[in-house]
């Protein structure tokens, strides 16, 4: 991917991943535009990057992506870049009783919202030879038990992306996968957590590989999870969560 000279459109640009890729890309020479449901997280971004344009968007609601599609196609002609990066992420109880409004909003914003998303805006990235970036996670290939439906919606929409990318091949769209490891963000509170990547430097390393030829997006502390899954994938997910369990449990002492 061409790293300068783009428009591009970033979901959940408010805060961490998002609002990393954001800053970083308006320094290189993008128009880039950001969206998010938290008004004043928006503000700050805008506030702090002059330049970078900011839009409210409710991914859970498909009348806020409708409406949303519309105003980017209508005031940026030359959009070229879509991200899809926003996402919740909370834990459950999948050894019990799932609670059923939280099931639904992590599918829906995690899952349909990618999707509807990118359907409404896939013509236009059509006109521009234009690029797709889903926000999965290394929990697509090694799922988080204590984040089951989370895990699961990343791995459902790394198929997706399988799927989309075959369809797109030959109309000039690229269609990219970043799977990002557990990097310092607000997602379960790991601002402060020490086994987390520093999200600069996680940064660093992904524009690094979308510079690249690469249809996944890979940092270095990625690709041993991304490696696993096939016959002996058990064996290191259920290492891992005995793993994590321990983190989790000792933080919360």
């Amino acid at each position: 991917m061409n790293l300068t000279g783009n428009t591009i459109f970033i979901t959940g640009g408010g805060s961490g991943i998002g609002r990393g890729l954001a800053e970083e890309l308006h320094r290189r020479g993008n128009k880039v535009i950001i969206s998010g449901r938290r008004k004043n997280h928006l503000d700050a971004v805008a506030k702090a990057n002059p330049g970078i344009e900011a839009i409210e968007l409710d991914i859970a609601d498909p009348d806020s992506i409708k409406a949303v599609a519309k105003k980017l196609i209508t005031e940026h002609t030359d959009l070229n870049v879509l991200i899809n990066n926003a996402g919740i992420m909370e834990p459950d109880q999948a050894a019990g009783v799932i609670d059923d409004e939280l099931l639904v909003s992590t599918v829906t914003a995690n899952l349909l919202g990618p999707i509807r998303l990118t359907s409404a805006l896939v013509n236009q990235l059509k006109s521009r030879h234009g690029v797709i970036v889903y926000n999965t996670s290394v929990l697509a290939f090694v799922p988080l038990a204590v984040t089951a439906v989370y895990s699961a919606t990343k791995a459902a929409l790394h198929s997706y992306v399988l799927s989309q990318r075959f369809l797109l091949r030959d109309s000039g769209v690229r269609v990219l996968e970043l799977a990002p490891p557990w990097v310092r963000t607000e997602l379960m509170n790991s601002q402060e957590a020490e086994q987390a990547m520093p999200l600069d430097q996680f940064i660093s390393e992904t524009l690094d590989a979308l510079g690249t030829d690469a249809d996944e997006i890979l940092v270095e502390a990625a690709k041993a999870l991304r490696a696993n899954p096939g016959p002996g994938e058990h064996t290191l997910v259920n290492g891992f969560n005995e793993q994590m369990l321990k983190l989790f449990t000792s933080s919360q002492a």
